[in-house]
């Protein structure tokens, strides 16, 4: 690894801010990507979920331009600069730009609708590993938003409101100018989330609650398996699935899949056509296991949670069907070597998996899991603990 990306994601964008521009930033700001502890799927259907954030973050920093145009850089892993076409953000529009510079133009498209049009130059820098289904690019829509907000003098403070606000942004974002039908999971993991804590979420509601998660007094930890596998929402059955979801709550004359609670399962799987009962199992099922899960999480039975991880897995592997084989011996290889539990996280199709783990067992159950992916010749997978961390801010300019 060389000595620029060695620095902590902040820093190397101010270091390229200063390389690329000869000046430095106005500011930088950063978000995290994301695990789900568990509830997939559940956030489009007003349900719950339980994620945290990671160490791991993207950085933007920035400074205003007086003429009214956006420009993008984002850095690579080899410290080169990858520059998109400058666009004027008057003339941004859904399909106005593509590959990776359309999530930061975007965010400056949803804002300039709410009086943030001033130009800027943004150069990115981050960690948050690619495809890998921790939320890559909902972290570089949050650290965008606050950029943006940042050099129009609307800095954002912590207040659960005004964080939720900027979350259905970055959702238009992600729904109106890319084109992917997120839910509010992986925005609101990004910008609200809290060191050491996991942030029990009622999407319909709208209320947060910050669970300690005391993984590491207890011996445990969260392992996290990026098979690499490469998932992409937009070329996925995610749109078919959340599109089912909808039909299923319509033939049911629910406003959504939430209000169907587990009493009433069967009842309503009798309504529905062969095809959609499976997704609305899913959906019904993952919303008790969250709770069931928060009930651990006040009770301290943090190896508990293994159970309802492996019946989340099996769950989105035969009902929601959005598994991949690298997942699957992902997680059957972890739950092997001893893990107390293991499911695939994030929207699917490839990504990665996380495993409740004994601290002391995580070198064996990494072995067996490498081993597994070899034995298939799959990519080697990277392998991290999932530390909860905190949510997106402003970062210092300071660098060496």
């Amino acid at each position: 690894m060389n000595a620029v990306n060695e620095l902590n994601a902040p820093a190397r964008a101010v270091r390229a801010f200063a390389d690329l521009h000869g000046r430095q930033p106005a500011g930088v700001w950063s978000a995290p990507g994301r695990v789900n502890l568990i509830g997939e799927h559940t956030d489009y259907n007003d349900g719950f979920v339980l994620p945290f954030a990671l160490p791991h973050r993207t950085a933007v920093a920035a400074a205003a331009r007086a003429d009214g145009l956006l420009t993008l850089t984002t850095m690579g892993d080899d410290g080169n600069a990858q520059q998109a076409d400058p666009v004027a953000v008057a003339d941004l529009a859904p399909g106005s730009v593509t590959s990776w510079a359309r999530y930061p133009a975007g965010v400056a498209w949803v804002l300039a609708q709410h009086g943030v049009t001033g130009g800027a130059d943004l150069v990115i820098a981050g960690d948050v590993p690619a495809g890998a289904g921790l939320s890559s690019s909902h972290a570089l829509d949050c650290a965008t938003a606050l950029a943006l907000l940042g050099l129009a003098g609307r800095e954002v403070g912590t207040g659960t409101a005004e964080r939720m606000e900027i979350a259905r942004w970055v959702q238009r974002v992600e729904n109106e100018f890319v084109g992917v039908p997120t839910g509010l999971l992986d925005q609101t993991a990004s910008l609200c989330c809290t060191e050491a804590n996991v942030l029990f979420f009622d999407v319909r509601s709208g209320a947060q609650e910050q669970i300690p998660f005391k993984a590491a007094e207890q011996g445990l930890e969260v392992l996290v398996i990026d098979t690499r596998a490469n998932h992409a929402l937009g070329d996925s059955g995610y749109a078919d699935r959340r599109r089912g979801c909808e039909r299923a709550a319509e033939l049911l004359g629910v406003p959504a899949l939430r209000d169907i609670d587990l009493p009433g399962l069967a009842a309503a799987l009798d309504k529905l056509p062969e095809e959609l009962r499976p997704l609305v199992k899913h959906v019904v099922t993952e919303n008790d296991r969250v709770l069931a899960a928060v009930e651990l999480l006040h009770n301290d039975k943090l190896t508990e949670l293994g159970a309802l991880l492996v019946a989340s897995h099996e769950s989105m592997r035969d009902d929601y069907r959005i598994s991949s084989p690298e997942l699957d011996v992902a997680v059957d290889a972890a739950l092997a070597a001893g893990a107390f539990g293991a499911r695939m996280t994030g929207g699917g199709f490839g990504g990665s998996a996380i495993a409740l783990v004994a601290t002391a067992d995580r070198p064996e159950i990494e072995h067996a899991v490498q081993a597994a992916f070899a034995e298939h010749s799959f990519t080697t997978p990277r392998l991290f603990t999932g530390i909860p961390s905190a949510g997106a801010h402003q970062d210092g300019l300071t660098t060496p």
